[in-house]
């Protein structure tokens, strides 16, 4: 079973309809109790830093997701979801993260005023990892994104996939248990569907 963090600042349902369709049991959970039950988690999020920061701090679930991520359980962060599991973002400087991992979050550069931000569209990445959810993916895949800013991870070794788009940004990070992508798989085709079986696989 996997489990989809609810806590009040994440897109929800596409990630639950993408696990559906493939066959996955997933459920969505907003308690610690719910997700320690869960096999896997996914924390989803959308919007601003500090705001999402702000609803899992109301809803009681820092705690609970800094340890579940901790305890060895497959855990994927899917856009926001990936910058949360760091300490803070130039979105929102006095917002602090979940620290779970080390890196900054900034701005994308539009030098010239050449490129629409936030960037929204399809981009291929340059997958460095090819276990996890990256197994059987084709490198230079196309993937989904819908951002402003993004990941310079600390530890290169982490990084499990770039992309370029004003700068070179880590659009994947793996470490562990702990998976997470910039880009959203659940909005990503077909490839994106076989990343979210490749994760689900890794629950059983």
């Amino acid at each position: 079973m996997i489990g989809i963090i609810d806590y009040g600042a994440g897109n929800l349902q596409s990630v639950f309809k993408a696990l559906k369709f493939i066959g996955s049991d997933c459920k969505i959970v907003d308690s610690r109790s719910e997700l320690f039950g869960c096999d896997g988690a996914i924390l989803p999020g959308v919007g601003s830093f500090a705001d999402a920061m702000d609803c899992m701090n109301k809803s009681g679930l820092v705690e609970a997701v800094r340890d579940y991520a901790a305890g060895g359980n497959p855990f994927l962060g899917i856009c926001l979801g990936l910058q949360l599991l760091f300490p803070e973002s130039e979105e929102s400087p006095d917002a602090r993260g979940l620290s779970i991992l080390e890196g900054s979050i900034t701005r994308i550069p539009n030098s010239g005023g050449r490129l629409k931000i936030p960037h929204m569209g399809w981009n291929s990445i340059s997958i460095k990892k090819r276990d996890g959810i990256f197994r059987d993916i084709p490198d230079e895949s196309y993937v989904y994104f819908v951002h402003s800013y993004y990941l310079t991870a600390s530890d290169e070794s982490i990084v499990a996939a770039t992309t370029r788009y004003g700068a070179e940004i880590h659009a994947a990070v793996e470490r562990g248990n702990i998976i997470a992508t910039q880009f959203h798989p659940e909005k990503s085709g077909g490839v994106g569907l076989k990343m979210l079986k490749n994760f689900a696989a890794m629950t059983e």
